[in-house]
């Protein structure tokens, strides 16, 4: 595939980022895609490699070989023809996802591999502006009906999936916008939010039907579900949903914040990292919010060292923080992975992000005792600093290290340790088992596949995996897809 010696002969090339103290100005996209001419050389380097891992590395399982051929070839329409008969929403995962494919590409044995999710990038990008991507309603009703329930990834691969199908599809969503974490979760500066609403208007002319400000199922009052994002306008009950549709999917997003229980958890400027990312996003979009979180002149502490963490390192620069630390509990990673020993799989060493590269401190195999407040104290004090002990594993464990406790000034931490769980109110309104880790459960198995225990209800993406990447939320919504079609019709012709 591709130039047959090009792996020899080219280098890979890194997609560009806008400067740091321009791109610190504002909330855009700051990534610069590939040139056509970038692309076609990137496409070159792909090898005839017998096995492509590549494609068994990625979740939804796209053909890469065939598209960095076509693209090498010029033949930009037919790579996307290949991109779109597996991936609903390239334009996403060719900007967020970490590209597991890229893992498993047998160039990275031993040198750089292809940049796959660059040329996916680059080929989304070309089909949308060429107007290649268009429509394509069913052109037989089957007069069945089914409600999906969240509009993240895998509601909205699954709406349109089902939607071509002929099925009448109705996609409800809590907040006052389409998107679901896509929406109010990755920051603008990674997906600037047109490219949703241009995937919704293409879905409604299919035909689906969104309705916003919707909430199904009720929230927990206490606790840190209290915190979950929610713009509802009104509520609708389970009962109601399984009166009106054939079937119903229930698609939401691993919503629960892990919390930290230590002491002085209650003090003013101290929040989930859900709680800033969404009211940004909602202010990028124009809406005018109270008292938002602000860590404009605050020395910033981020606890927890993945993409949400990383999310708020960006977002807190742009505030114009006057420093930004981020704790990781886990020891920190290699530079460089293995490749001979881990290949094909997903690698552990240190990355850097974007945000990591606009300034934060990293520490790590660092672990939060306190939370320390002014005189006031308690409930309804100002958070001052922090207090932490370094840790070492020992026995499947994290022992403190003696004498390595230290104080931090913080004026706003954010907590970013990860997703427990869905919102349980809603799999418990429709009376669904879950998991051990409190997920509906369901399985991926051809026969029942994504059914949960009550008939005619199906549970998909972060709903059933739990915390995960938006690149298996739409490999979850489109098997989901076929098993709800093939429920309702006896058989599905829809991709699984």
């Amino acid at each position: 595939m591709g130039k047959i010696t090009g792996f020899l002969e080219f280098e890979r090339i890194e997609e560009g980022h806008v400067p740091v103290a321009e791109r610190l100005k504002n909330h855009k996209e700051l990534v610069i895609g590939l040139t056509e001419a970038q692309a076609r050389q990137q496409g070159a380097r792909c090898m005839d490699c017998g096995t492509p891992f590549c494609s068994h590395g990625c979740p939804v399982h796209n053909i890469i070989p065939d598209f960095n051929d076509l693209v090498y070839r010029n033949d930009w329409k037919n790579a996307f023809a290949v991109l779109d008969s597996t991936n609903n929403f390239p334009e996403f995962t060719g900007r967020i996802c970490p590209a597991p494919c890229e893992a498993a590409c047998v160039l990275n044995i031993n040198v750089e591999p292809v940049g796959i999710k660059s040329i996916e990038h680059a080929i989304i990008d070309r089909a949308w502006a060429e107007g290649w991507v268009v429509p394509r309603p069913a052109a037989v009703k089957t007069g069945k009906s089914v409600a999906v329930v969240g509009s993240g990834p895998a509601g909205l691969a699954a709406a349109q999936q089902l939607a071509r199908a002929g099925h009448a599809v109705t996609v409800f969503e809590k907040n006052d916008r389409i998107g679901g974490l896509l929406r109010y979760g990755i920051p603008d500066f990674k997906l600037e939010k047109t490219h949703i609403d241009k995937r919704v208007a293409q879905m409604q002319a299919e035909g689906v039907v969104f309705r916003t400000g919707v909430l199904v199922g009720g929230l927990p009052g206490e606790g840190p579900g209290a915190k979950v994002n929610n713009l509802a306008r009104e509520t609708v009950s389970a009962a109601q949903l399984m009166q009106e549709f054939d079937a119903v999917l229930l698609a939401g997003g691993a919503e629960q914040s892990r919390d930290l229980p230590v002491p002085g958890r209650t003090l003013d400027g101290v929040h989930f990292a859900m709680e800033l990312l969404p009211q940004q996003n909602r202010s990028n979009a124009g809406d005018k919010l109270k008292e938002p979180i602000s860590a404009k002149g605050k020395h910033v502490i981020v606890i927890g060292g993945g993409d949400t963490g990383s999310d708020c390192v960006g977002t807190s620069n742009r505030h114009g923080a006057l420093s930004v630390t981020q704790f990781e509990l886990m020891p920190m990673p290699p530079e460089h992975e293995n490749g001979p020993l881990v290949w094909p799989y997903w690698p552990i060493k240190l990355r850097t992000s974007s945000s990591h590269e606009e300034g934060v401190q990293r520490e790590f195999a660092i672990a939060t005792q306190a939370f320390i407040g002014d005189a006031k104290g308690g409930k309804g004090g100002k958070l001052k600093a922090l207090k932490t002990v370094h840790v070492e594993p020992r026995d499947g464990k994290f022992v403190e290290v003696p004498g390595t406790e230290r104080e931090w000034p913080a004026e706003l931490v954010l907590l970013a340790m990860g997703f427990t769980n869905p919102v349980a109110t809603v799999l418990e309104a429709f009376g669904v088992d879950k998991d051990a880790r409190g997920n509906a459960k369901a399985t991926t198995d051809v026969q029942r596949g994504y059914a949960t225990n009550v008939k005619r209800v199906f549970a998909a993406g972060d709903m059933r995996r739990g915390q995960s990447l938006v690149v298996w939320a739409i490999r979850e919504g489109r098997q989901a897809a076929h098993a709800v079609d093939a429920f309702l019709m006896g058989t599905s012709d829809l991709p699984r």
